[in-house]
């Protein structure tokens, strides 16, 4: 008798271990998601930084109306969204296809982002983004929506790495979701960003700006090397 009662009362002490464990499984799973959404709206605002554009988007566009500006934002904001969302699901079979290992171009990725990130420290945009010559053609251009404004300012190689480092480190359909939201969150807050700009241009604040990108550069830079030191403990070079 007392055997049947210890064993009734094992049963349901490893039945309430197992109901809690559950519950805690669960609540890994989320912190886990956040940690991902945090890191995959963070990098991608950064290195796509919309609000470091805006001075190249008022100079390119010095001799269109307001109307415009906006129009060219949100086509500019469209194509980045296309962009960055064909990187998100073609990148990975991209390097596959060329024989690249995801440790390889974790390490090439993440000096990409910290050479930009050291130029956005610096205050100045870097010419993984744009060159001189870029912004002297988008100047004479009547439409820079397209190039190059989506392509390369906004899309960029270094949003493009940053896109497809972030999709090897998502590692359930959840992250592959919230990456794919935070591509469209970007997108719409580039929008937002340059639409606002684009009609209240003059209360802008030049010196703000700059320390918001610095801000934004030491952020990145804390990234890039975090996707350096993650190729590199993967290469096991090392070990």
């Amino acid at each position: 008798m007392e055997h049947a009662i210890r064993g009734r009362c094992q049963q349901d002490l490893s039945l309430k271990d197992k109901g809690a464990e559950i519950p805690c499984r669960c609540l890994k799973a989320m912190m886990n998601s956040l940690d991902f959404a945090i890191l995959s709206f963070t990098s991608l605002f950064v290195i796509v930084d919309p609000i470091g554009l805006i001075p190249a988007f008022l100079a390119m566009t010095q001799q269109n109306t307001s109307q415009e500006r906006v129009h060219m934002a949100r086509l500019a904001s469209l194509i980045t969204f296309a962009i960055l969302i064909l990187s998100f699901f073609f990148g990975q079979k991209l390097l596959l296809a060329f024989g690249i290992t995801l440790p390889a171009f974790e390490i090439a990725g993440g000096i990409v982002l910290l050479l930009v990130a050291l130029d956005m420290l610096q205050a100045r945009r870097t010419a993984i983004k744009e060159t001189q010559e870029e912004k002297a053609e988008g100047i004479t251009k009547h439409d820079v929506a397209i190039t190059p404004m989506a392509i390369p300012m906004l899309a960029g190689p270094g949003a493009i790495t940053a896109v497809i480092l972030l999709a090897n480190k998502a590692e359930t359909a959840a992250h592959h979701m919230i990456l794919a939201g935070a591509i469209f969150l970007v997108s719409a807050l580039t929008f937002l960003i340059l639409g606002f700009v684009a009609t209240r241009s003059k209360i802008l604040s030049v010196i703000a700006l700059k320390i918001t990108g610095r801000l934004m550069g030491l952020i990145l830079a804390a990234i890039a090397v975090q996707f350096i030191l993650n190729g590199i403990l993967a290469a096991r070079l090392f070990s």
